[in-house]
């Protein structure tokens, strides 16, 4: 039974002054049935939180259609409830009172609230804390309380916004166990869950089946069937073929994702469009990081370093590790494949040498690999002055960018090219000039 169907869902919101419109996703389309985990992963800007507030009702999308039941979708869904990533509890009400206050805007009367409050909080184990403050509660308690506020609304559907991250390791790990304990014990308080995360292994241990999103605009790449009995054993080989498979899917933005594994990862696309070096976004990585992260490579000894486990012994999420490993591999610096993260010779030797050398093989790496690095020193190299204010290069991503990330991949660029000694930046004029 299909809970959620969204069909060929589009969003564009407008840039500014007039230039356009930014899409956020793209042809999206989606099914949540009874009785499933779904999973979305996707890196920053794959439009996951845009899409949930869409399959929310909570925003109109610009194209396509969302039924929920079966029916159009007009205003907010009345048959999901959500937890979000920040506790979202207001303050000057008890444990009982947030989590009453769904039932409230209902208008429920009182009796049956506190009923069903009292069962949701029973269910997450908080029982005792009732008339508690949040003040008084542990980040894991907290979050439990906004699980307690989900359940008591009884929702077919349950969305969660990233529900763990903000919590320590071990707290975030208990409570992902608990929830998973009772989804296959089967007396979860709904139909199925949708859940939006960062965590690789997290989407493999909690989720039926993973949706993969592609980024800029946001897309569906492709899903992929945990084929795993329940509860779901990470020490099965399974697992880390699952979880190598969908890094090596992340981790390669272009290549095909079939959701066929036959022990190897997804197959490289033959398909290559040639873009504008401006639209083509850089990693938003400090050059300290990329030279940090080969460092710790290097220093593990071995030729090839698996990414899950790189993952877990950094104690790195995957917008942290990716982006990281996106920018030594368009430096030239690492090739990464299949899940896996194998040092080039130039990215050795930038990971083990002086930090002057360091500086000469970024700059020569940059020129040769990063376009938009390229074209911003050849424009400065044709002014006279070898000056040009910031605005010129901010028009162009613009046209490409919500200004906020404009500014970002300036921002960016700007780090990379001081580093790299190929341009410097004067912010308060605003200008970007070749180094004397």
């Amino acid at each position: 039974m299909s809970l959620i169907n969204v069909d060929h869902v589009s969003k564009r919101f407008p840039l500014p002054d007039g230039k356009g419109e930014f899409t956020v996703l793209d042809d999206v389309s989606l099914t949540v049935r009874s009785g499933e985990v779904v999973a979305l992963l996707g890196r920053s800007g794959s439009g996951k939180s845009t899409l949930l507030r869409i399959m929310s009702g909570l925003i109109r999308p610009s194209q396509g259609a969302v039924r929920s039941n079966g029916a159009p979708l007009r205003g907010a869904n009345p048959n999901l409830a959500m937890v979000f990533q920040s506790f979202a509890l207001l303050p000057w009400l008890t444990v009982q009172d947030n989590v009453e206050l769904g039932l409230a805007a209902r208008h429920v009367d009182r009796s049956e609230r506190r009923e069903r409050a009292l069962k949701a909080i029973d269910i997450v184990g908080l029982d005792g804390f009732e008339s508690a403050y949040p003040k008084e509660l542990s980040g894991g308690m907290k979050q439990r309380v906004g699980f307690a506020r989900a359940f008591v609304l009884e929702p077919e559907v349950l969305f969660m916004d990233e529900p763990f991250s903000a919590l320590d390791v071990l707290t975030a790990e208990n409570l992902r166990g608990e929830i998973d304990d009772l989804w296959n014990a089967g007396t979860f308080p709904s139909k199925s869950i949708l859940i939006v995360t960062h965590n690789i292994e997290e989407a493999v241990y909690l989720a039926d089946r993973v949706v993969i999103l592609g980024s800029k605009p946001g897309r569906i790449r492709g899903e992929l069937p945990i084929d795993l009995p329940r509860p779901h054993d990470r020490s099965l080989p399974r697992f880390k073929v699952l979880v190598d498979y969908i890094y090596a899917a992340m981790t390669n933005p272009d290549i095909e994702v079939s959701g066929v594994i036959d022990g190897g990862g997804p197959e490289p696309s033959t398909v290559r469009s040639t873009v504008s070096p401006f639209s083509r976004p850089l990693p938003h990585v400090r050059v300290g990081g990329i030279s940090g992260l080969l460092e710790l490579i290097v220093e593990k000894g071995e030729e090839i370093d698996d990414i899950p486990v790189l993952a877990e012994r950094l104690q790195l999420s995957v917008d942290d590790l990716l982006p990281l490993l996106d920018a030594a591999a368009m430096l030239g610096f690492a090739q990464v494949a299949n899940g896996d993260v194998r040092l080039t010779p130039v990215g050795r030797d930038f990971a083990t040498t002086t930090i002057l050398r360091s500086k000469d093989l970024f700059r020569q790496q940059a020129m040769v690999h990063i376009p938009v690095l390229n074209s911003i020193v050849h424009t400065l190299r044709e002014k006279a002055n070898g000056a040009m204010r910031s605005d010129f290069f901010m028009g162009i991503w613009d046209d490409y960018f919500p200004i906020e990330e404009a500014e970002r991949q300036l921002a960016t660029a700007v780090d990379w090219g001081r580093y790299g000694e190929l341009f410097e930046y004067d912010a308060s004029e605003g200008r970007l000039y070749l180094p004397s």
